[in-house]
């Protein structure tokens, strides 16, 4: 799964001039193309992330407690490798449930800047973690993480440590990663942390069966997106004419989530018709698995040392600790 969505309207927008420009074109551009795609990010209305939350509590779901595990075992060893009054961004911030275990051992942390792109769900959460530890200054920043946002780190460089949780990264392609590795290195600066959560490759049974839940939570989460196109940008999809499917692709290494068209049928977007076959997709997201040494070669690339990494005792995710080293042309200069 992914974080992120464009902030969310309660009541069908009344004119074009209404719609969310950007969400608007994504929507119009994806389904335009000869493969039909969406970009995940708009998962994350209000319900999106809410279904997104029911999904990091299913049995079948492994990612979410296992990493939680990870930190729970690992924190302190994480926090004496950092300095005392770090800026800790989250990337994606969600419910902010898994920085607690690093707010809570972080030495004099100087701020908590939650990051994330569905305002709703971010400010209702900045406010808990706010009343949860009255003496942390907690900066929201409504923004999507992909694109560069304005950040201030009180210090430099060194005391920022950007927390990226959830495996998101395994959304992008390994050469859309790096790029994103490499933008967050310049932003943060020579010497910025990342603390990033990595799912890994397994079993390809385990891997379906935590996109494919016995309850359909995740079936309920993907459809979403199509019934949020409905409410926002005039959509007239039929949910019961779309199903959820999900597999591991061997060749790539990644999980790819689809909505499949049940039978033959024209659907409208602002006034916009796209056709679909019986069995035509919609591709919605991808999650790439990795095992430790291809992420660390990835990372480096991106311009990153990497100085830890943690795993469970069943190697199914691991957890890394990098430190920004620039292109070498700024290390030269």
């Amino acid at each position: 799964m992914t974080d992120g969505t464009a902030s969310r309207r309660d009541h069908m927008p009344a004119t074009k001039a209404d719609w969310d420009a950007d969400f608007l074109k994504d929507v119009l551009d994806g389904l335009g193309r000869t493969v039909k795609a969406l970009p995940a990010k708009y998962f994350y209305d209000e319900r999106g992330s809410k279904l997104f939350d029911r999904i990091c509590e299913l049995d079948e779901y492994y990612p979410t407690r296992t990493e939680t595990a990870i930190l729970s075992r690992h924190a302190g060893d994480i926090a004496e490798r950092l300095d005392r009054g770090m800026t800790l961004v989250e990337l994606g911030s969600g419910s902010s449930v898994k920085v607690r275990l690093l707010l809570d051992v972080l030495d004099e942390p100087a701020a908590y800047v939650p990051v994330d792109i569905s305002g709703e769900h971010l400010e209702a959460s900045a406010a808990r973690l706010a009343a949860d530890y009255p003496d942390l200054t907690v900066k929201p920043i409504h923004a999507d993480y992909n694109r560069p946002f304005p950040l201030s780190v009180k210090g430099g460089p060194e005391r920022a440590l950007a927390f990226f949780p959830g495996s998101t990264i395994g959304n992008f392609s390994p050469d859309e990663a790096k790029a994103f590795l490499a933008r967050l290195g310049r932003q943060l600066g020579v010497g910025g942390r990342l603390l990033i959560g990595v799912d890994l490759k397994k079993d390809k049974a385990r891997l379906e069966a935590a996109y494919n839940d016995a309850s359909g939570v995740t079936a309920a989460f993907n459809l979403n997106l199509l019934e949020r196109i409905n409410r926002e940008l005039d959509g007239t999809f039929d949910l019961s004419s779309f199903a959820h499917r999900a597999f591991y692709n061997d060749q790539l290494g990644r999980i790819e989530m689809h909505l499949e068209s049940l039978r033959p049928q024209t659907i409208t977007v602002a006034g916009v018709p796209f056709r679909f076959q019986e069995g035509e997709t919609i591709h919605t997201e991808v999650s790439h698995k990795y095992a430790v040494a291809e992420f660390a070669d990835l990372a480096r690339e991106a311009h990153w040392d990497l100085e830890e990494t943690w795993t469970d005792a069943e190697d199914l995710f691991s957890v890394h600790l990098l430190t920004a080293i620039g292109a070498p042309s700024r290390l030269r200069a």
